[in-house]
């Protein structure tokens, strides 16, 4: 895991290179590298992170021996060691032990093509001197960043954007109708930025430029919607999670290729322990596993998590949060994140980083899971209650139900359940409900289920309107099941934006690579085609993941309600983030052209006085401190 840049300018620029690179070196701080071509004025910058051979020939910018090709190279080609043996087949030398190599003389031989043949994580960048161009190319997941900055004869890429305020072309221009967006979901969705002209890649495309005349075209080479419209799979259950525990080991397996200490980020939940099991079974030795704690029980996975961790025998490591490591934290989010960035268990992602960054340099995550195998409780409900939007009695009755509890009385009623039955979080997932059943599609109803914020919250706080037109990822996919479009639009949509976002900063801020296998590709594919009522059944989420989970933990120990990575927000607003809160939202520094000043001081009001709107509070405060950072 690396960070790369580029731009071209026919001027030498290697200061503005350089520059460009150092704001980023936590990205790479084992090596790093320049290139500029002459004719063409391509710069090449990278910042490398030492994985894969170690030596001095995984350096980049990697040149290929003909000089005729260049790479800059961020992520892992998995199963680079199996196409290494098919280009030397065909009479390819290599100098280096490395995937970086294979991915360039893979391009060399079959062109653009050759990602269709990768299986990993990567954001990369080519300069093609015989075809005269520059191609940038973003994994299927999107995993790996990669933004890219235009504006006239201007196009720069890096991995993070923060790289662009180093070039002097870069123009500081907030994207104002995206905004809302934030407030909303607590991320930007892509392929906007908060900048004008600056750019997310989407994950599984790529981008071709002309060098003559900065014409640039943009081409989806993946997409997770294709899957979900193909033809079932019509394999029986046990075949179906046969089928699945291969793809899962293999998947596993070829992200332990590594010259690197290897851990797992286990959070005692269905995916990380699935993850940490299968890999506890394979190696010869003890595993290492790394969690977080929290003294408030309401939230605290770490007793769950380390009974896990001793039952599979690892050598696990947990730490407990303290006041100070978040405190500590918090003003350095707008500095690694780049945009405002709402989702506030980043502060836990970057303390279990720097966790397993003490022992080890590569660590599993099991991000994916809710998305690929039906896991988030919004799915659940709203699936049960979709019928209601073509009878207009049952809507209004459900309703008219919703307004007679409150968040408060539902937390109540929640906490007398027995254990198996409590829900956490409830208040918030009661809230987004309320707001769901109130739509007027089916698309709107997931829309709203996956908001932070009520829109009408925003128009109320916000002098910015969203622009409708800017966004519309949330339009039906076809004619397949509800349950299945919320998965994908989710793959697509918060899962990219939101946690991979998320884990990548905070596992880059400690030099730590982070590796997704509940992301290989083919298990998206996979579970895209299983049939809905073998992927959802008995009214559980994740059914099939359970069903491998059980072959190697006791279902009594992992069946447990679903979590999620939280922190005690409200809390720590009112309490020792109190003073970020009354000076970032104080009326002397609110932009009156963004914020209605009075509508803010009415939240805080109500905040204070002990409504939890602690989110809504904490995006301004994100907003307020990326604004100081990177505008003022």
């Amino acid at each position: 895991m690396c960070g790369i840049i580029g731009f071209i300018d026919k001027n030498k620029s290697i200061d503005v290179l350089n520059n460009m690179l150092q704001i980023q070196s936590y990205r790479g701080p084992d090596d790093s590298g320049v290139y500029f071509d002459e004719k063409s004025g391509v710069h090449f910058g990278h910042n490398r992170l030492s994985i894969q051979d170690l030596s001095s020939h995984g350096h980049q910018p990697f040149l290929s021996n003909c000089e005729n090709y260049v790479i800059v190279f961020n992520g892992e080609v998995y199963n680079f060691k199996s196409l290494r043996s098919e280009l030397e087949s065909l009479g390819y030398k290599f100098i280096s032990n490395s995937d970086t190599e294979v991915i360039l003389y893979s391009y060399k031989e079959w062109d653009i093509k050759c990602i269709d043949k990768f299986i990993g994580m990567f954001a990369f960048a080519i300069l093609d001197k015989i075809q005269d161009k520059l191609i940038i190319v973003r994994d299927r997941a999107g995993v790996k960043p990669l933004y890219y900055y235009t504006n006239k004869n201007q196009f720069m890429f890096s991995s993070e954007i923060k790289s662009f305020h180093k070039h002097p072309a870069f123009k500081k221009e907030q994207n104002l109708e995206a905004l809302p967006y934030f407030f909303q979901f607590g991320y930007i969705p892509a392929p906007y930025t908060i900048f004008k002209n600056c750019f997310k890649l989407e994950a599984g495309h790529y981008l071709e430029l002309k060098i003559d005349n900065f014409e640039f075209e943009i081409t989806k080479y993946w997409d997770v919607n294709n899957y979900y419209l193909q033809e079932k799979i019509t394999k029986n259950e046990d075949e179906i999670i046969e089928d699945i525990e291969k793809i899962l080991d293999n998947a596993i397996d070829l992200r332990m290729v590594s010259d690197v200490p290897v851990g797992v980020f286990l959070s005692g939940g269905y995916d990380s322990s699935l993850v940490a099991s299968i890999l506890a079974k394979k190696q010869g030795k003890k595993i290492n596993t790394f969690t977080i704690g929290f003294d408030d029980e309401k939230y605290n996975e770490a007793k769950h998590a380390k009974k896990i961790a001793e039952y599979l025998g690892t050598n696990h490591t947990e730490y407990y949060m303290k006041n100070n490591d978040m405190l500590n934290l918090v003003e350095s989010l707008p500095f690694y994140y780049d945009e405002p960035f709402g989702d506030s268990s980043a502060l836990p992602t970057m303390i279990v980083s720097k966790l397993a960054r003490q022992s080890v340099i590569v660590a599993l995550s099991a991000d994916g899971g809710d998305e690929a195998f039906c896991g988030y409780s919004k799915y659940f409900f709203l699936n049960k209650f979709q019928n209601i939007f073509s009878n207009k009695l049952k809507k209004a009755v459900v309703k008219n139900g919703l307004n007679i509890f409150s968040a408060q009385s539902i937390e109540y009623i929640n906490e007398k359940l027995p254990k198996k039955l409590k829900q956490t979080n409830i208040k918030d997932k009661y809230t987004k409900f309320q707001r769901a059943i109130k739509s007027s599609s089916l698309e709107k109803m997931f829309e709203n289920a996956s908001s932070y914020v009520d829109k009408k919250e925003i128009v109320r706080c916000l002098n910015v309107a969203q622009n409708q037109k800017l966004f519309k990822k949330w339009e039906k996919i076809g004619k397949i099941e509800l349950l299945n479009q919320m998965m994908a639009i989710d793959y697509k949509l918060f899962m990219n934006d939101d946690v991979l976002t998320k884990v990548d900063r905070a596992t880059m801020s400690v030099s730590l690579e982070g590796r997704e296998p509940l992301l290989d590709h083919r298990i998206i594919e996979y579970m895209a085609r299983v049939p809905l009522n073998i992927k959802y059944k008995n009214n559980q989420g994740k059914y099939l993941l359970r069903q491998v989970l059980y072959k190697y933990l006791p279902k009594e120990m992992v069946d447990k309600p679903k979590s999620g990575f939280q922190i005690p927000l409200n809390e720590w607003l009112r309490g020792e983030l109190k003073p970020l809160v009354l000076k970032y939202l104080d009326n002397k520094i609110l932009d009156k052209n963004i914020f209605v000043t009075e509508e803010i001081n009415i939240l805080k009001k109500r905040f204070f006085e002990g409504e939890d709107i602690g989110t809504t509070i904490w995006f301004i405060l994100m907003y307020q401190m990326w604004k100081e950072k990177w505008l003022d």
